[in-house]
C-alpha cells in the first residue's frame, strides 16, 4: 500500500498530460478506423480541430466571443452568490423564514433552467442582463444550500462563548460565523462557478449574437464541426479556469485551516 502512495505521489504530475495524450490517440484511432463512414462533418481529426482552433484565435473570434461570455459568467456568478449568501444567512436565522421559502426554493430546483431561459429572453430581452440573470438562478441554489448548511455547523459552544464575552451581532458573524462557514461557502461556490458556464451557455442557445454558445448555434448550422469542438474545449477551460481560481482562493484564505 505505501509502494502505490509513493508512486502516486511520485508520478502525479504525470496523470494529466498522459491522460490528455491517451485521449488524443483513442480520437485519432477511431477516426482512423471509421473511415469513410466518419467523414469530418461527423467526427474531426484532432488536427483538424486544432487548426481550427488556431484560425479563430488569431482572427480574434474565439477571444471576442469567450470574452462576452466570461464576463456573463463573472456577473452571474457575482449576482447569483452574493444573493444566494444575504438568503442563506437569514434562512439560517430564522426557522420561520426558512418553513416558508424552503419549500419554494427546493420546487424550483424541479424546473430546468432551459425551460425559463425562454421566458427570461422574451421578458427582459437577448442583451447582456437576461444572459447574466441565467446564470444566477443556476447559480444561487448550490450556494444557498452550503451557506445555510455552514452557518448551522457552527458549534454552540462557540456561539456561547461569544455570547458571555458580550460580542455583538457584526462581531459574531465577522470574528466566528464566516470563518466557520467559509470552508463549505467555498466548496459551493466551486459547484456555482463551473455551473455559471452552463448557465451562460444555455442562455446563448436561446437568444444571443455573441458568446461561445452562439458559436456553437452558427457551426452546428454551417456543419462546422470543428468548430464546435473548439466551442466546447473552450468552454471547459473556462470552466476549469474558474474553479481553479475558487480553489486558489480557497487556499489563500484557509491557511488557518489544517483540517
Amino acid at each position: 500500500m505505501s509502494a502505490i502512495k509513493t508512486f502516486s505521489r511520485k508520478y502525479a504530475r504525470w496523470f494529466l498530460p498522459v491522460s490528455l495524450l491517451l485521449a488524443l490517440a483513442i480520437w485519432q484511432a477511431v477516426v482512423w478506423l471509421g473511415g469513410s463512414r466518419l467523414p469530418a462533418f461527423i467526427l474531426p481529426p484532432p488536427g483538424v480541430v486544432a487548426a481550427r482552433f488556431w484560425d479563430a484565435l488569431t482572427s480574434g473570434v474565439l477571444l471576442y466571443n469567450t470574452a462576452y461570455t466570461l464576463l456573463e459568467v463573472l456577473l452571474g456568478l457575482l449576482l447569483g452568490s452574493g444573493l444566494a449568501t444575504v438568503t442563506g444567512y437569514a434562512l439560517a436565522k430564522s426557522v420561520a423564514l426558512d418553513r416558508l421559502l424552503s419549500p419554494y426554493l427546493v420546487a424550483s430546483q424541479a424546473i430546468p433552467i432551459v425551460a425559463i431561459a425562454p421566458l427570461l429572453v422574451i421578458w427582459f430581452g437577448p442583451g447582456l442582463f437576461s444572459k447574466v440573470l441565467i446564470c444566477a438562478l443556476i447559480v444561487f441554489f448550490p450556494v444557498l444550500v452550503n451557506t445555510v448548511v455552514g452557518l448551522r455547523a457552527v458549534p454552540q459552544n462557540l456561539r456561547d462563548l461569544m455570547g458571555a464575552l458580550c460580542a455583538t451581532p457584526a462581531q459574531t458573524l465577522r470574528l466566528l460565523e464566516i470563518p466557520a462557514a467559509l470552508p463549505v461557502l467555498l466548496g459551493g461556490l466551486r459547484v456555482g462557478a463551473t455551473l455559471s458556464v452552463i448557465g451562460a451557455v444555455v442562455g446563448e442557445f436561446v437568444g444571443s449574437d455573441r458568446g461561445l454558445g452562439f458559436l456553437v448555434n452558427v457551426a452546428r448550422g454551417q456543419y462546422d464541426t470543428a468548430m464546435v469542438f473548439v466551442a466546447v474545449v473552450t468552454l471547459i477551460l473556462l470552466a476549469l479556469a474558474l474553479y481553479g481560481a475558487v480553489v486558489l482562493v480557497e487556499r489563500k484564505v484557509l491557511q488557518w485551516n489544517t483540517n
